[in-house]
């Protein structure tokens, strides 16, 4: 049987990490670091991330700021609200939940915010720290993967690595990081991507974060392999009480016994999505403080 790779366990351990920090500040009379998070519209599913975030801040004794703005809302005024919190000295860092109504450029957004401040990672110049020996912001998503083979001990150093989805989000920085950090040898598998078992069964590590439920099936991948699920998608069953469940994007019942390693879903990268932002809090309230 795999080891499950237990995203929950890793997010409190690193929270746990974070409050001492916070307590210390605390001790020496220090504010403590504070968060801003922007939503625009009543999306469900946005809604539901923003209040982990908030709730993650409570855990771990940050101050946080929450903005809620009407779907209307101009893209000049977000970008007006967005120079607000590069200004305001008391805000360390700040994320402008996605998505955003079709009306809003999320790359004119992006680039509008203080990298300093980018605790998302999003901006060109902190996503292209990513190959860089000097790291800035990392994208949170991609970071968490990274640390959950760094607390699992996974060794990535000469390894084959498929990556499967190409996204800004999360397939192309990750992929990035286990060349530069990981020292892996990648292949990044796409839409356009021909055979995609042909690439998936050579994999020693996995990564998949593509939001298609059971893509990766028992075929496809060779014995010993580590996965690493990202995907998340809502399936349709009726024996639940909200009338769906959450599934990944590997036919997680049928692939893991061929796994030495795999995250689960839920309970796996989504816990270290929050736990990395927290840390990207912290890390521009330490930037800022110095």
């Amino acid at each position: 049987m795999p080891t499950t790779i237990d995203g929950r366990k890793v997010s409190k351990d690193i929270k746990n990490e974070i409050v001492q920090k916070v307590d210390a500040l605390k001790a020496e009379g220090k504010r403590v670091p504070h968060l801003a998070i922007i939503i625009v519209g009543d999306d469900g599913p946005s809604h539901t991330y923003v209040k982990g975030k908030i709730n993650a801040c409570k855990e771990v004794g940050f101050e946080y700021t929450l903005l809620h703005f009407a779907n209307s809302l101009a893209e000049a005024k977000l970008i007006k609200q967005i120079d607000k919190l590069n200004e305001d000295e008391d805000i360390d860092g700040f994320i402008v939940q996605l998505p955003l109504p079709d009306h809003i450029s999320v790359e004119h957004v992006n680039e509008r915010i203080n990298p300093g401040k980018d605790v998302d990672g999003f901006t060109n110049q902190n996503f292209g720290s990513i190959t860089s020996t000097h790291h800035l912001l990392l994208p949170a998503t991609p970071f968490g993967v990274m640390e959950l083979l760094k607390r699992y001990e996974i060794e990535t150093k000469g390894k084959e690595c498929v990556v499967v989805g190409a996204s800004r989000l999360v397939g192309a920085p990750v992929s990035m990081m286990m060349l530069q950090d990981g020292l892996a040898t990648v292949t990044v598998c796409h839409e356009h991507t021909k055979d995609l078992a042909k690439h998936t069964s050579q994999a020693d590590i996995l990564i998949v974060a593509v939001g298609k439920p059971n893509l990766i099936t028992k075929d496809m991948v060779k014995k010993g392999v580590v996965i690493i699920d990202v995907g998340t998608s809502r399936v349709e069953d009726k024996t639940k009480k909200s009338g769906f469940r959450l599934s990944g994007d590997v036919d997680y019942e049928n692939v893991a016994p061929l796994a030495s390693y795999i995250t689960p879903v839920p309970g796996g990268v989504g816990p270290m999505t929050i736990a990395s932002l927290l840390v990207n809090t912290l890390k521009a309230y330490e930037a800022r403080e110095i």
